[in-house]
């Protein structure tokens, strides 16, 4: 079992064997005690502009396990390492039907893939196109052609994850991070996600990792079928018997819910089978979008490249009256995109490729909400993010979202703008106070000015916000049981991000693979 040496300062750019060789020398260990070594994490710590370095953790395997023993008990920066893999525990319980997934982003995928891999045959119902069509549509919606319903930045092979940045930082601390972390490297993710502690893949990369994935299943067994949506259900005695698609009915042995936070209309189908669905807290505001030169000022200051350092990024909060506003799915050098899903209403969202290459960068700057903004029906949180979207649309009078520079939407007057915004089909500059409740309005001001003492990029009057941004997580949790199935119905499995369980592509696909080790407890894979 390897042990892991923590907390090794060194500058920016170390040779890899340079903070190995560190890490041996803490230890006091010999060359020929050594199994192996490698990096384990690097992390940028810039808190202070005059003394910018990385922190790093190494692995180090000995041919000792006394000798790892020992020192992880006398060392307080070392200790034990297991590599975490998801043990499961086979019934041999027999049940008839197809494993049924819908939803193709990350839950559905880590889900199916593991279900594929364990002889189950999974069938996957995906309501968006494959990633060929996907992003024909999508790039077509940027171009300023027409939304397509089924197929766009929220639904299609990949989930809403596929156009993003590839976000994989997380703070559920699960150990089971890694290995979905090991498995997306196995299927075209750069290595490097394995040891930054800020990973990204980008959402051209991304694309291929998750086309990769879908091949494995259909490889192992499994079906994914695209343009495909869960129809209905029927629930008999406590448990899904058959599902409804556009291609007829299956017969259902477990039926996972994995279908993504914008599937509205599928939430008020599941509560017309009485499932239980309870409103959840989410976010709303704008994208605020910077020069990605001043981002790094305000961080290193100097530029990224001038500093030899990564794309500068932040994450800034503030809390008053119990309530939040704060920065989320920060994307440096990309561009803030179109992510409407339904016609007659605007979302944004953003997205950077691998190399964050771009001259803006962007961020949410999202306010919370909960039931005593929306009310306590199961959709009330639906309902308001919804009229926020159609609001938005009715001031344009189209998908050109409306934009607002900071220095205007604090009541300065009429600012030029000091950035391009990258949104297509493009904006229209107009006052974007109105589109929100007051009180999230207010909130949206009192959080870029506490945010600009903290960060000089936010005093720069002449950002630009772009609205509205509706679609942080899931309005609406469907309750499940510790099981993990949903209320009175023993074989249905609420999962991932759309069910209210995670907050993006990590924790989204850590609750697949538990949920396809719950499946795997209940009952055994079908006879070949």
């Amino acid at each position: 079992m390897p042990i892991i040496v923590s907390n090794i300062s060194c500058p920016v750019g170390t040779p890899e064997e340079e903070i190995i060789s560190a890490a041996k020398k803490r230890l006091g260990i010999k060359e020929s005690e050594v199994f192996g070594a490698g990096i384990y994490k690097i992390s940028l710590d810039a808190r202070k502009r005059e003394d910018i370095h990385s922190v790093c953790s190494v692995m180090i395997s000995l041919k000792s396990k006394e000798r790892e023993k020992a020192l992880s008990e006398r060392k307080k920066e070392v200790r034990f390492f297991e590599e975490p893999e998801p043990k499961a525990n086979i019934s041999s319980e027999k049940r008839s039907g197809r494993v049924v997934i819908a939803g193709f982003g990350p839950a559905g995928m880590f889900c199916a893939l593991l279900l594929s891999e364990a002889g189950y045959r999974p069938i996957v119902l995906e309501r968006g196109g494959d990633m060929e069509t996907r992003v024909k549509k999508v790039e077509g919606f940027f171009a300023g052609g027409e939304l397509d319903e089924r197929t766009n930045i929220q639904f299609g092979e990949g989930g809403a994850g596929t156009f993003s940045d590839g976000k994989l930082t997380t703070r559920i601390g699960d150990p089971l991070c890694r290995y979905v972390l090991k498995r997306l490297c196995g299927f075209g993710a750069p290595e490097e996600i394995m040891y930054l502690s800020k990973p990204h893949i980008g959402t051209d990369r991304l694309r291929e990792v998750v086309v990769n994935i879908r091949r494995r299943i259909i490889e192992k067994g499994g079906e994914v079928r695209f343009l495909s949506p869960l129809e209905g259900l029927e629930i008999k005695d406590g448990m899904v018997r058959e599902i409804s698609t556009i291609g007829g009915k299956i017969e259902t042995s477990a039926l996972v819910l994995a279908i993504g936070h914008s599937a509205r209309d599928t939430f008020e189908k599941l509560l017309n089978c009485g499932i239980s669905i309870e409103p959840k807290a989410f976010s709303v505001g704008a994208r605020i979008e910077h020069r990605q030169d001043e981002v790094d000022r305000s961080l290193y200051g100097k530029t990224s490249a001038e500093a030899g350092l990564p794309k500068g990024e932040y994450q800034l909060s503030h809390r008053t009256g119990g309530r939040a506003v704060y920065t989320f799915c920060m994307c440096p050098g990309g561009e803030v995109v179109a992510a409407a899903s339904e016609r007659g209403g605007i979302v944004t969202n953003g997205m950077s490729g691998y190399l964050r290459d771009g001259e803006n960068a962007n961020s949410a700057l999202v306010v919370s909400v909960d039931r005593s903004d929306f009310g306590p029906g199961p959709l009330g949180g639906v309902e308001f993010a919804r009229n926020i979207e159609r609001r938005a649309f009715e001031l344009t009078k189209s998908y050109r979202a409306p934009a607002e520079t900071v220095g205007s939407f604090l009541g300065e007057g009429r600012v030029k703008p000091s950035v391009s915004a990258s949104y297509r089909p493009g904006v229209e500059f107009c006052g974007i106070g109105g589109i929100f409740p007051q009180v999230v309005t207010e909130k949206l001001r009192e959080g870029i000015a506490k945010f600009s003492k903290e960060m000089a990029c936010f005093g720069d009057r002449g950002a630009v916000l772009i609205a509205p941004e509706t679609r942080t997580s899931s309005p609406v949790r469907i309750t499940r049981n510790d099981r993990g199935t949903a209320l009175y119905t023993e074989n249905l499995y609420p999962c991932g991000e759309g069910a209210g369980y995670a907050g993006g592509i990590m924790s989204a696909a850590v609750d697949g693979v538990r949920t396809a080790l719950k499946i795997m407890e209940s009952f055994a894979p079908p006879e070949p």
